[in-house]
C-alpha cells in the first residue's frame, strides 16, 4: 500500500509518501480500505514532536492520523465476521496509522455508515463533529443566545453556526478574509465580519443594536478571542478550545483572573480533554453517535477541505497557515 510516515520530527516536508507493507488486523481488529482520513491541527504538532492529549510517537517512522473512513476489507482472528465489506468510520484513539491507503483498528471503535453519507463527511463528524457537540456540553443555546464564533468558517465554527441557528441563536461568525466571510455568510450566521479589519468589532455592535453577547465560542484567543470576550454581558459565557493566533506550537489560550471575571460578570472555563469528557460521563462514542446521526440527518453539515494523500505535507502547511476551511481531509 501506500501511506504517508514521518521519519524524522519537524517540518511538513518530512512527511514523505511511499510504499509500505499492507497492515494485517490482530485479534478483535479489521482493516479498513481507507476512502477518507482526517488531519487535525494537533497532527502539526505531533509532527515536531511535542506532546499533548496524545503523545508524541513514540518510535519512528510512523504513520500519522486517527480519523479514517471506508470500508472493511479484512478481519482479525475472532472479529465478527457482520463488519466485512461494510463502509465504515473510526477514530483510532491513542493509535496513528490514519495517512495512509489501508488502516487497523480494533471492531470495537467501528461505526456503520448508511449508503447516503460520504466518507470525507463522516471523517469530519467523527473527529470535530464529537467535538463540537462536546463543546455545546457547557452552554444552553435558543433564541435569547447571541453566540459569537471566531473561526467561524473552520470545521467546529461551521458546526457551532449550523447548530445555533437550528436552536433560535443569533449568530455572528468571525473569519479571516473576504473569502471566508462570503462562506461564514452562505452556513447561515446572521452576521459574519473580517476579523483582520480593526472596525469588526464595532460592526458587531451596530448589528446587535444594543444586545450583548452571551456566549464566545473561542478556538483563537489573542487579541481577537478578547475583544470577542468584551462584547459579552453580564451572565456571559466564554468557552475555550483552541488558542489559534498565538501559534499551536508555542501560544497560550486566553485566560483572566476571578477578579477580572468577578468584575466582568461573566465566565470562563477551558473545555477540552478530560473536562469534556467528564462532561459527556465518560462517553466518548455517543458524541461520536450523535455527531454521525446528525450529518445523516443533514441537522448539521460539515465543510470538507480536501487534498490528495500524496499532498499530506501540502495540507499541513495549509493548516499551519490558515490557509483552510472546513475539516481538512486526505482522499488515498
Amino acid at each position: 500500500m501506500h501511506a504517508v510516515r514521518l521519519h524524522a520530527f519537524g517540518p511538513a516536508e518530512n512527511l514523505t509518501y511511499e510504499e509500505t507493507p499492507d497492515p494485517v488486523p490482530g485479534p478483535g481488529q479489521v482493516r479498513v480500505r481507507v476512502a477518507a482520513a482526517g488531519v487535525h491541527l494537533l497532527d502539526t504538532a505531533l509532527r515536531e514532536g511535542m506532546t499533548g492529549p496524545y503523545p508524541a510517537p513514540a518510535a519512528l517512522p510512523t504513520v500519522p492520523g486517527r480519523e479514517v473512513a471506508g470500508t472493511v476489507d479484512a478481519l482479525g482472528e475472532g472479529t465478527d465476521p457482520v463488519w466485512l465489506g461494510k463502509r465504515v468510520v473510526a477514530h483510532l484513539g491513542m493509535n496513528p496509522g490514519g495517512y495512509a491507503e489501508l488502516a487497523v483498528t480494533d471492531a470495537a471503535r467501528l461505526h456503520a455508515l448508511p449508503d447516503h453519507l460520504g466518507a470525507a463527511e463522516a471523517v469530519a463528524m467523527i473527529g470535530t463533529g464529537r467535538t463540537t457537540l462536546g463543546i455545546l456540553q457547557f452552554t444552553a443555546l435558543g433564541p435569547e443566545s447571541v453566540a459569537i464564533v471566531p473561526a467561524a468558517a473552520g470545521g467546529i465554527g461551521t458546526l457551532l453556526v449550523q447548530y445555533a441557528k437550528n436552536a433560535g441563536a443569533t449568530v455572528v461568525g468571525l473569519a479571516g478574509g473576504p473569502a471566508k466571510v462570503a462562506l461564514v455568510e452562505a452556513n447561515g450566521a446572521d452576521l459574519a465580519v473580517d476579523y483582520r479589519r480593526p472596525d469588526w468589532a464595532e460592526k458587531v455592535r451596530a448589528h446587535l443594536g444594543g444586545r450583548a453577547a452571551t456566549v464566545v465560542f473561542d478556538s483563537v484567543g489573542g487579541e481577537t478571542g478578547r475583544a470577542a470576550v468584551d462584547l459579552l454581558g453580564e451572565g456571559g459565557q466564554h468557552l475555550v478550545f483552541g488558542w489559534s493566533s498565538t501559534g499551536l506550537h508555542d501560544g497560550e489560550p486566553l485566560t483572566f483572573t476571578p477578579e477580572e471575571l468577578a468584575a466582568r460578570g461573566i465566565t470562563s472555563e477551558s473545555v477540552l480533554g478530560p473536562v469534556m469528557i467528564r462532561k459527556a460521563g465518560g462517553d466518548v462514542r455517543g458524541l461520536e453517535l450523535a455527531a454521525l446521526a446528525a450529518a445523516s440527518t443533514g441537522t448539521l453539515r460539515p465543510a470538507v477541505h480536501r487534498f490528495p494523500l500524496a499532498k499530506a505535507a501540502d495540507a499541513h502547511r495549509a493548516l499551519e497557515t490558515r490557509g483552510t476551511t472546513g475539516k481538512v481531509v486526505l482522499i488515498p
